[in-house]
């Protein structure tokens, strides 16, 4: 069965307002499924997870849920699929807690391709611990970030490499399993950010070769919180500040406090959700990986056709052209600023925002500043009428 955009669409309650979302990089709209699954989370008997009351099982049944279904998503197991309030949050106590095992003179990498938090956490885990921080430098030409940008940093002191998957600014995808090899051969773990690249392609985190892989529920059409997803073996050698009366169990020893099962229902619901793209046979696992291809065929055709577009107006300027990306485009146009495009497409029904979007070393190296430009992302509910729109619109503001 075919991608059927038509018939996706109607399941996403929010587009009736009848505005054109290029905003999904920053969050996607939530599909009717999603919403019904938090609030009966909501409206149900739960308490914390036990085993006695039938409210205690809710719960635990929930999280148990949560873990399998994320594992399903990226390529992972249960037992190492950690929850927290968002991918910032969850990487700045995974950089406090790796950092007890660095030493004055030790290394980390980091890349001015990042978002924000996959570089700030580390930098200042780093500074403060006494351990330098190299910096691996994308093209700003293409927004390629080559191989050896990252490896001809690493000596045998490199502790750690952090790595997009994706940028959320340009959508680059970096050779992230040749990154993580490289990082591997170095004795280096890999912390890779998957905010970006998740709710666009099938993840394998075996694959990639990422020690830790992070992404957030609310990019890939479910609630606000994050995950990390990490072998258990790894994840017993890490050891965060945590209560004393809390466990000490894995993955259970990094979710601090009790967590929000109704956003967890959420996330299994995205989950189940993506998997039934395109309707079929199998596993969730399989269907995942049928459903995400087709998608990633809808949204690459889509960004094909935006861009394609862009690059006949005159006086549009466009950021980037990396050989594998996410539908993902970053532009501007000469005299307008990127704020006010952001302003007039607005009221035009067309929602594609402007900024550094956190990215801001990304910005700054691509000459940008920490104003950024607009960018236009592509979402499993975008129509080719809707890029046709935003094409339409971004060059009446060019020819004004």
């Amino acid at each position: 069965m075919a991608y059927d955009v038509t018939e996706i669409r109607k399941q996403f309650p929010a587009l009736d307002e009848r505005v054109a979302h290029f905003d999904g990089p920053g969050g996607s709209q939530v599909p009717a499924a999603v919403a019904d699954a938090v609030a009966r989370t909501l409206c149900s008997g739960v308490a914390n997870r036990g085993a006695v009351t039938a409210a205690e099982r809710r719960a635990d049944a929930i999280v148990a849920d949560a873990r399998a279904a994320a594992a399903d998503l990226v390529g992972g197991v249960p037992e190492g699929i950690v929850f927290g309030r968002s991918m910032t949050q969850l990487t700045y106590d995974f950089s406090r807690a790796l950092a007890k095992q660095w030493e004055p003179g030790d290394e980390i990498v980091v890349t001015r391709l990042d978002h924000d938090a996959n570089i700030r956490p580390w930098v200042q885990a780093a500074q403060a611990r006494g351990v330098r921080v190299r910096w691996a430098e994308f093209d700003p030409a293409t927004g390629e970030l080559p191989v050896e940008a990252v490896r001809d940093l690493l000596g045998e002191r490199t502790r750690l490499v952090a790595v997009t998957a994706a940028s959320n600014l340009l959508g680059t995808r970096p050779d992230v399993p040749a990154i993580t090899a490289a990082a591997h051969q170095a004795g280096a773990l890999c912390y890779v950010d998957g905010v970006h690249l998740t709710a666009h392609t099938p993840v394998d985190v075996g694959e990639l070769g990422a020690d830790f892989y992070a992404c957030s529920p609310y990019k890939f059409l479910g609630p606000h919180l994050g995950l990390v997803a990490a072998s258990p073996e790894l994840l017993e050698t890490v050891r965060p500040d945590k209560l004393l009366p809390s466990t000490d169990a894995v993955p259970e020893r990094f979710e601090l406090g009790t967590l929000p099962y109704e956003l967890l229902a959420g996330t299994t619901a995205a989950v189940d959700f993506l998997a039934g793209l395109v309707p079929g046979p199998g596993s969730r696992r399989e269907r995942l990986g049928v459903s995400m291809r087709a998608l990633e065929e809808h949204e690459e055709g889509l960004a094909r056709r935006l861009e394609a577009g862009l690059r006949e107006v005159g006086g549009v300027v466009l950021y980037g052209a990396p050989r594998s990306r996410t539908p993902t485009v970053l532009f501007a146009v000469e005299g307008v600023p990127s704020p006010a495009v952001y302003a007039k497409l607005a009221e035009r029904g067309i929602n594609a925002p402007a900024g550094s979007f956190y990215a801001l070393e990304c910005s700054r190296w691509l000459g940008l500043g920490d104003t950024g430009a607009v960018r236009a992302g592509i979402a499993p509910y975008t129509t080719e009428s809707e890029v046709d729109a935003l094409v339409r619109e971004v060059a009446a503001l060019a020819a004004a």
